[in-house]
């Protein structure tokens, strides 16, 4: 019997060193192949048809249908490994449907007038005369980093890991390494979004320099995922909306609102970094107001003449 500890640390190994993916999608598929050793530790051969399918039942009884899939394409990947390096005579997934759907979630956008509100919220909190000095400067990244995500269509782990290099205030550009190391260029055409990373880059540039990240926290660190999360909070518990708000919201906002301004779904997928057009045109779900405004100006009984 193969060790299979062994092949998933050499996995490992030829995923980070030859297919140089992130340190976020190595964590991910140590969990998920870790998970699948543990499932298989009194398996007489983990890779039987039956235990896999065992496997899967598993998954479909314990996670979300979203998790689920994750999970089987790791597992599936750590497979097309081992009958690439000949340790497997051939996929031990061929023969086993693992095509289930999973329910459309439609993303939650963030109603224009709410942004509007919490940038002007950000915006009149960076002219309070009570902040230090350390506080202002917070602030001004606070607005750089809002302006940012909703300017791009950026995804959170994306602006987080921008490095210096990444950004030309010059050219206004940024270069976006996104999922599978896909390289994407975004540019800032608003002079609001632009002044508010020129001001920040300014404020910040020594703690830039040390950190080599974008953005930087109060510890000269690189600023986290987390730390955009309680920052977006902390502004909108200042603004009487009830829905909850996350900083991925804004993304989902930006495709929509485009979308609605009849840009074409291919040049959203561009801004997105989606590989496929069909994982965009999930926002093609338009609000009501939109379909109103559709059926009013657009549908062809309106050219009809009643006798």
């Amino acid at each position: 019997m193969h060790n299979y500890q062994q092949l998933f640390k050499n996995y490992l190994d030829y995923c980070m060193l030859q297919k140089k993916l992130s340190s976020k999608t190595l964590k991910a598929y140590k969990i998920d192949l870790q998970q699948f050793l543990e499932f298989s530790s009194d398996a007489e051969d983990p890779m039987a048809r039956r235990h896999l399918i065992r496997y899967i039942g598993y998954l479909n009884s314990t996670y979300k249908p979203k998790s689920v899939k994750r999970k089987l394409a790791t597992l599936k990947a750590f497979c097309s490994y081992l009958v690439y390096e000949e340790i497997l005579p051939s996929h031990p997934f061929l023969k086993i449907r693992t095509d289930f759907r999973e329910p459309v979630l439609l993303p939650k956008v963030i109603p224009l007038e709410i942004i509007q509100a919490l940038l002007k919220t950000v915006y009149e909190e960076e002219k309070n005369p009570q902040l230090s000095k350390r506080q202002h400067k917070h602030v001004l990244r606070d607005i750089a980093v809002l302006e940012l995500l909703f300017a791009t269509g950026i995804r959170v782990s994306e602006l987080t890991y921008l490095k210096p290099e990444n950004i030309n205030l010059v050219d206004r550009t940024l270069h976006i390494y996104g999922k599978g190391s896909k390289e994407r260029v975004l540019y800032i055409e608003n002079p609001d979004v632009l002044k508010s990373l020129i001001v920040y880059q300014k404020e910040f540039a020594s703690d830039i320099e040390k950190c080599g990240y974008f953005f930087v926290n109060c510890r000269k660190a690189r600023y986290s995922e987390q730390s955009v999360r309680n920052m977006v909070e902390k502004y909108m518990a200042r603004i009487d909306y009830p829905q909850h708000i996350t900083p991925h919201m804004f993304r989902h906002s930006f495709a929509t609102l485009l979308l609605e301004a009849d840009v074409d779904i291919r040049y959203i997928q561009g801004l997105l970094g989606h590989s496929s057009v069909t994982t965009t045109q999930i926002y093609t779900h338009i609000s009501s107001s939109k379909q109103r405004k559709i059926l009013a100006t657009k549908h062809p009984r309106n050219q009809i003449l009643n006798k």
